[in-house]
């Protein structure tokens, strides 16, 4: 029995795809989306908070300098610097309403395309006078490259990221019907990500490798771990921290790839959210299955789940999105990073398996069982 759904006849599947294609064709006339000339290298304003990120990517890079949704043979590595304006608002992306402009708007002020050699030589460095750390963010679906770079810039500036900050960008068509398109860019960028990882990995002065894989990036991520085990690298497994952001993941793919991968240290976090309206059509497109980033942390079979797999899932719905959708909550967690680790230095131990509610007020995690406990154990 799959406990984290219920079964529905043909005839409402078909219908239910057929509402998430209307859904998808309405989105069509959305806003235009921000092109490659976001990038246009602007002058360093003085005194402008400038963020370094490196990036490696398997899409192609025209001479122009331009990524695009080409895949490449190999990875491309490059570093931007990117400077965010003073009147930057947490979890807000202020995107260029014309030239960009440092004063207003999130500009690219560097960007130095670099070879493998020269990528790893760049991280190692990036020391601070301390232990270096690395974290990687994978992207979702329906994404540019420029949106995942300023995306991810926005990350690190509001949670004030001391670490190197790693940008994995896959080939995505950036097209909202592109959906079956990106599962393949997903599936032809695995290889790719594996080898960063492990070269993160290996390198000792590295102190920790923290990965946050988003939407169907937390897919691509799920398939870079569970091809480390079947490799036998539990050497690299054993040095990452994960966190799936609203994984768009079938539930049954998931629970698969968790039995080769096995329980991680500290146990894999997945950021979930029931009313994600981004999800919702992901599972009518896919014929009513389940995904993993709208699981109802309220069910005890979650929970149930949750500790057998040693897993965290953290229901996340107490945060606002930047849009209607409810997809992006994660970012805001990032803007409240800050205030949650001060929470944490007086609050007990997070790093428990379970299921758990986010308290955007104290900054606390909480069992939604925590009232049922004695009927709980008595399954």
């Amino acid at each position: 029995m799959n406990f984290f759904g219920k079964a529905i006849c043909p005839a409402m599947r078909r219908a239910a795809a057929l509402s998430a294609l209307l859904i998808v064709a309405g989105l069509g006339g959305c806003a235009t989306r921000p092109g490659p000339e976001v990038l246009a290298l602007t002058p360093e304003m003085p005194g402008a908070k400038i963020e370094t990120i490196y990036v490696a990517t398997t899409r192609v890079v025209t001479p122009q300098d331009v990524y695009t949704d080409g895949r490449a043979r190999q990875t491309n590595y490059a570093e931007f610097k990117i400077s965010i304006p003073p009147n930057h608002q947490p979890g807000q992306i202020e995107w260029p309403k014309g030239p960009p402009n440092p004063a207003t708007s999130f500009t690219a002020v560097a960007d130095e395309p670099l070879d493998a050699a020269a990528f790893e030589q760049k991280i190692a460095a990036h020391d601070h006078g301390k232990p270096v750390e690395a974290t990687v963010f994978v992207h979702g679906y329906n994404t540019s490259f420029q949106e995942a770079l300023f995306r991810f810039t926005q990350v690190t500036a509001d949670s004030n990221l001391d670490a190197a900050a790693i940008l994995f960008a896959w080939p995505s068509e950036a097209h909202l019907a592109g959906y079956v398109t990106d599962k393949d860019a997903v599936l032809y960028s695995r290889d790719q990500l594996v080898a960063l990882l492990t070269m993160l990995a290996k390198k000792r002065s590295i102190a920790k490798v923290t990965v946050v894989a988003h939407s169907m990036g937390a897919w691509l991520m799920l398939e870079a771990l569970r091809q480390l085990r079947l490799t036998g690298r539990t050497d690299v497994i054993n040095r990452l921290h994960v966190i799936l952001a609203s994984p768009d993941i079938d539930i049954d793919v998931f629970r698969a790839g968790i039995d080769v991968i096995g329980p991680m240290s500290p146990p894999m976090t997945l950021l979930v959210s029931r009313d994600d309206r981004a999800l919702a059509v992901s599972r009518r497109l896919a014929g009513n299955r389940v995904r993993v980033g709208a699981l109802n942390v309220d069910d005890p079979r979650v929970e149930e789940a949750a500790e057998k797999a040693k897993l965290r899932i953290v229901d996340i719905s107490s945060l606002k999105g930047s849009d209607s959708f409810n997809h992006d909550r994660f970012v805001t967690l990032a803007a409240l990073y800050p205030r949650i680790e001060a929470a944490e230095a007086n609050g007990p131990d997070l790093r428990q398996t379970g299921a758990f509610v986010f308290n955007s007020v104290g900054m606390t995690l909480s069992s939604p069982f925590t009232m049922a406990g004695s009927a709980l154990s008595g399954q």
